[in-house]
C-alpha cells in the first residue's frame, strides 16, 4: 500500500565545485579537522573524499561537458553542504541511540525497494538522489538508513520530523556531542542542529511504496 512517510536529513541539491579547504582547524587542538563531533574528528581529507564522490558520480551521470559545467555553476556550497550532512548524520545517530531506536538492514532494503518502484528502477532512484540531494549511489543505502532512523525517532517521541519535539531531540544530541566546526565552514547552531548559514528546512516528504516493517 502506498503511504506518505515523513523523512528527514536529505541533502539539498548541491552539485558545485569544492571551495578551498583549510589544512587545519582554527583551533590548534584539532589540526586537520573540518569538524569535531563527540570528540571525534571529521578530517578535511574525509570531507574532500565525500565531495569527490559526489563530483565523480555527477560527472558520470552528466557526460556532456556543457551540462556538467551548468550543474557545477548552480551552487557553490557543495563542500559546506556535505560537511553539514556528515555532522547531522552523527547527531541523528546519537539522538536515535539515546531513544533506543534501531534500524535493520531488512528495513533499509524494504524502503529502497519501495522507492525504486516509484522512481522506475534502481538506476533512476540513484540518479534522483544524486541530482536532488547530492547523495552518490554508493551512499544511498546509508542515507536511507538515516531516513528510517529519523522516522522511528519521531514516532518514538510521538511526533513527526517537522515538529519542534523532533528537533529538540536533535538539539539535545548536538549538545551532548559538543559539535565544533572549523571556522572556515561556519558555526554550528545547537538549537537548530545545523550550520548557522545552512539552508533550511532539511526535511522532505518521501513516498514509500513498501513501508518498512516495525514502523
Amino acid at each position: 500500500m502506498h503511504r506518505r512517510r515523513r523523512t528527514a536529513l536529505l541533502l539539498t541539491a548541491a552539485i558545485a565545485a569544492a571551495a578551498p579547504l583549510l589544512t587545519a582547524c582554527g583551533n590548534d587542538a584539532h589540526p586537520g579537522a573540518a569538524a569535531v563531533v563527540g570528540g571525534e574528528r571529521i578530517t578535511v581529507s574525509q570531507l574532500e573524499n565525500r565531495v569527490d564522490e559526489v563530483r565523480a558520480a555527477q560527472r558520470a551521470a552528466v557526460p556532456d561537458e556543457a551540462q556538467y559545467q551548468q550543474a557545477i555553476a548552480r551552487t557553490g556550497s557543495l563542500t559546506r553542504d556535505t560537511l553539514q550532512g556528515m555532522v547531522l548524520d552523527r547527531v541523528l545517530e546519537r539522538a536515535a541511540r539515546d531513544a533506543g531506536v534501531t534500524v535493520t538492514d531488512r528495513e533499509v532494503q524494504q524502503m529502497r525497494s519501495g522507492l525504486e518502484q516509484q522512481a522506475g528502477g534502481g538506476e533512476a532512484l540513484e540518479a534522483a538522489w544524486l541530482q536532488q540531494y547530492g547523495i552518490p549511489p554508493k551512499r544511498l543505502d546509508a542515507n536511507l538508513r538515516l531516513q528510517l532512523q529519523a522516522q522511528k525517532l519521531a514516532q518514538r517521541l510521538g511526533t513527526d520530523t517537522s515538529r519542534p519535539e523532533f528537533w529538540q531531540a536533535l538539539s539535545e544530541a548536538s549538545k551532548e556531542l559538543d559539535v565544533d566546526l572549523n571556522p572556515r565552514y561556519g558555526d554550528w547552531d545547537v538549537e537548530k542542529s545545523s550550520r548557522v548559514d545552512a539552508r533550511t528546512p532539511w526535511v522532505r516528504d518521501v513516498s514509500a511504496a513498501s513501508a518498512p516493517q516495525g514502523l
